[in-house]
């Protein structure tokens, strides 16, 4: 079955979220450039040019005709400055996995909740009926985006990561 998804431009009430252009390397790899982001991913940051490659590949999509990906580049409407990222990979019509990350000068102000909730919202617009995410148990602050976005942990485990889940009837 065929994804119909595809990203779009939208905004919360502070935040615009653009749809990821190859170009938003450079400064992305700015926001992205803390060691102390990979505390729990694991690896180290990217080069501009290693971001722009794995950007080339996520805009170029998914191989597979049943999965799009969804990637948006978070600016801060009023600094007019990238903050983070968040993604979805949505399968089918209607599931998507989730994930976001917001860089370590912008934590502490909500935004990833914010951006959260407003890509649960908008995919929920878009049909998507189960949303995923994966959490580190261990990583509280991301467990906390995830339950402000409406998704609970479930009992579930994926690569030692807590699956959380919102699914909403047809």
């Amino acid at each position: 079955m065929r994804s119909r998804v595809t990203a779009e431009p939208f905004a919360t009430a502070r935040l615009d979220l653009l749809p990821l252009r190859v170009d938003h390397a450079a400064e992305m790899a700015v926001v992205l450039g803390d060691p102390a982001l990979h505390t729990f991913v694991g690896g180290v940051p990217c080069t501009p040019e290693a971001l722009r490659a794995r950007y080339e590949r996520l805009v170029a999509g998914s191989p597979d005709p049943s999965v799009t990906w969804c990637n948006w580049v978070l600016r801060v409407r009023d600094a007019d400055r990238a903050a983070g990222t968040v993604q979805a990979t949505v399968t089918g019509r209607d599931r998507a996995e989730i994930a976001w990350v917001v860089g370590t000068s912008w934590q502490g102000r909500g935004l990833a909740s914010e951006a959260a909730a407003g890509l649960v919202a908008w995919l929920r617009a878009q049909g998507v009926r189960t949303i995923v995410a994966h959490v580190r148990p261990d990583h509280h602050a991301s467990a906390a985006v995830a339950r402000s976005a409406g998704l609970s942990a479930t009992a579930e485990r994926q690569d030692g990561e807590v699956r959380w889940r919102l699914s909403v009837a047809p």
